[in-house]
């Protein structure tokens, strides 16, 4: 008998890139893989990674991948799924948007559900509540994500230049979305806002470019980070000190607390550096991690087992 394996790799992602405010993502070279094998019935979940997830019905994979059967009306079968983390948990690089895009690929390849590209993006979308995560992990690249005056997303692709590094500075401490979105301005200015505005088109055309100059003014934000650095400890000196080792400038990766510093590719390995060694003379650990952009996003390898 042959039994099919389906393996869904995912990147992890990061949103707002600075002015981008729920609404402009890029995927990262950085994966959490999820195998799926049907079994005669129940869940089987079973992971390996330092963080600790849910083994039962409330897993948000799980719940991604009933999700797909469901919209079908089609009975949701027993499944057996592992799952590799290498995308940590709670610190701003779209963990759970690659559990709800593995969930969905998964359910789809498993299943021949035929579920259609753009039926599998309004399906994460809803399950994640924002899309500036989701699309970049099915998608790849850098995606920028509006809705329109009658609720319909529009997705443009955001051409990013080779010459514009990633380095990835993630603490030791976790900071839920929640939290970063109740500390958040209930109303801004006209001024913030124009300010937002005039920096998000900035930034595109710093990414398509490659130009470090327009680059190093478009990063900055009034939107969503003066309130969010209060809850990452270190922020100011972290980037001070990636700013001093070459950075163009540095953003709070999604809700935090990673930290993203952009720069020249040859400079990531010093700008990294310099960051975990400015959280560690605050008694934090952190890790470095030099990224690239994932171009692909989220894909599937079938393996056939006798």
């Amino acid at each position: 008998m042959v039994r099919e394996r389906v393996e869904v790799i995912v990147p992890a992602t990061t949103a707002n890139l600075g002015p981008g405010f729920d609404c402009i993502g890029a995927a990262l070279e950085l994966y959490n893989h999820f195998q799926f094998r049907e079994i005669p019935t129940g869940l089987s979940i079973h992971y390996r990674g330092s963080d600790h997830i849910s083994q039962s019905k409330d897993n948000l994979v799980y719940r991604a991948f009933c999700r797909a059967f469901e919209l079908l009306s089609k009975p949701v079968p027993g499944v057996e799924i592992e799952i590799t983390l290498n995308v940590p948990l709670a610190r701003g690089l779209g963990s759970s948007a690659t559990a709800i895009v593995g969930g969905l690929l998964g359910a789809n390849a498993l299943g021949s559900l035929n579920l259609a590209p753009e039926t599998l993006l309004q399906l994460a979308i809803a399950l994640e509540g924002h899309p500036d995560n989701v699309v970049p992990a099915l998608q790849g690249g850098c995606q920028l994500c509006v809705q329109g005056q009658q609720g319909q997303w529009v997705f443009c692709p955001v051409d990013w230049h080779e010459r514009i590094g990633l380095v990835a500075a993630v603490p030791n401490f976790k900071l839920s979305t929640q939290a970063a979105r109740e500390i958040l301005p209930k109303s801004v200015s006209l001024a913030d806002a124009v300010f937002s505005v005039s920096h998000l088109g900035l930034l595109i055309r710093s990414l398509q470019s490659g130009r470090a100059d327009w680059l190093k003014v478009a990063l900055q934000d009034r939107l969503h980070q003066p309130a969010r650095m209060e809850l990452i400890t270190g922020f100011k000196t972290v980037q001070a000190a990636a700013l001093a080792a070459g950075a163009y400038g540095v953003v709070i990766s999604g809700a935090g607390p990673t930290l993203l510093a952009f720069c020249a590719p040859e400079e990531r390995e010093r700008v990294g550096c310099a960051m975990v060694g400015a959280w560690e003379q605050l008694d934090i650990e952190a890790e470095a991690k030099p990224l690239n952009l994932d171009r692909q996003g989220g894909r599937v390898v079938i393996h056939s087992q006798i």
